[in-house]
């Protein structure tokens, strides 16, 4: 055998999962999102009737002062309900009795931080809580945001019209923004309702790739909806379509609203960095626990969500609710997570050929969640996994 070829033909397995690696989805070249956005938005938690200006500065401040910019956290958006019409040239008016100081005040705060400041409008005629949208007002409004210093739009898709077109309407959006000269993340969200991923690669940074999530983790036993596991499942078969710039959002984070235990909030976590998803936290960071504060601001767990490969990871092995997903990593690792959505705690196992290695090849393990090191393994690692749960590792030849 050409001992040449081997070692090169090794070399592939461990680096490319194969021999041949797929082409990359083209993306929005804007400059920003190289990784996937992280950052706090205020409608999982505050919704519309709770959030203000002065709930923004306090979760600003919490950024900083819980370590949260520290691990990578850097856009506070405001989500819907900030706008209560248009003067008389149009332009996009604020609440005054939520935003006193205006939103140039609240962003300027914002930036006084360190951070990054983000906002929220509709491609229909309204938001989805009845506000006004951006439909016939793009431009207009994009030179307010960019005036503002606003850094990310998050634009939903309530109140369309029929036969309106998510592609041209979001692709409007986006070279409104362009004209500003100010580079602003630009977040997509049409439900995943028509397959964003085939076509938004050109034109947002990030697009929903689901309905709205819930703060479940089975929302089908419970009354309906996407609750983490449904969730999972929608972003499997779409891997292939995220890369540097262009994400699959699954949607903010529930991390910390209470809704679920706390090891189903890290199992959450794991999957949206093995997602190359962007982390959005939606939880109130002014009052944190310790537990949520451990799963939110895990190094080790962000440092795979923001791998400058950029590679969102799938589903490699499924065995009943037992299950094994894998990450390749810029340095030839892989991120693992071994997923039990069963009842009862079981073992599972991550087969080596299932994520891209030979079976003979030697590599070291690291636990995310525990934060350390394991017994040097071939051919496979396998771990017990409460029910619910998730066990986290980093794999490295």
């Amino acid at each position: 055998m050409n001992r040449t070829l081997t070692c090169f033909t090794l070399l592939c397995l461990v680096l490319g999962g194969g021999l041949f690696a797929s082409a990359p989805a083209r993306g929005l070249d804007n400059g920003v999102a190289r990784t996937p956005p992280m950052g706090w938005n205020s409608w999982n938690k505050f919704a519309c009737k709770d959030v203000n200006e002065t709930v923004v500065r306090a979760q600003a401040d919490a950024m900083v002062s819980s370590g949260m910019k520290t691990a990578g956290y850097e856009f506070i958006v405001i989500d819907d309900c900030w706008q209560v019409g248009r003067d008389a040239a149009g332009n996009i008016l604020a609440d005054p009795q939520k935003y006193p100081s205006g939103i140039k005040a609240l962003a300027d705060y914002v930036h006084g931080k360190g951070l990054k400041f983000g906002i929220y409008t509709d491609a229909g005629t309204k938001t989805c809580a009845g506000r006004p949208g951006s439909m016939g007002h793009e431009y207009q409004d994009a030179r307010q945001y960019a005036n503002w210093g606003v850094d990310y739009l998050k634009e939903d898709w309530c109140n369309t019209l029929p036969g309106q077109s998510s592609e041209a309407s979001y692709t409007l959006m986006r070279d409104a923004l362009a004209a500003t000269g100010r580079p602003i993340v630009f977040n997509i969200c049409e439900w995943g309702s028509t397959k964003p991923w085939l076509w938004a690669g050109p034109v947002g940074n990030m697009w929903r790739a689901t309905g709205d999530i819930q703060d479940c983790w089975d929302c089908k036993k419970k009354w309906g909806g996407n609750g983490v596991l449904q969730i999972i499942d929608l972003m499997d078969p779409i891997y292939s379509y995220a890369g540097p710039g262009h994400w699959n959002d699954a949607d903010m984070l529930e991390v910390g609203n209470g809704g679920m235990t706390t090891a189903e909030y890290r199992a959450h976590f794991s999957m949206w960095a093995l997602f190359a998803a962007p982390l959005i936290a939606g939880n109130d960071m002014a009052h944190m626990t310790p537990e949520i504060g451990g799963i939110l601001l895990n190094k080790d767990v962000i440092a795979i969500d923001q791998d400058p490969m950029g590679i969102q990871g799938h589903r490699v092995h499924k065995d009943g609710g037992l299950e094994v997903w894998s990450k390749q990593l810029a340095d030839g690792g892989r991120a693992v997570v071994l997923l039990n959505r069963g009842d009862k705690s079981a073992m599972i196992a991550a087969d080596w050929r299932d994520i891209g290695y030979p079976a003979t090849l030697p590599a070291n393990v690291h636990d995310l969640w525990a934060h350390k090191d394991l017994a040097r393994q071939t051919g496979s690692f396998s771990a017990d996994v409460p029910a619910n749960a998730a066990v986290m590792v980093r794999i490295t030849p």
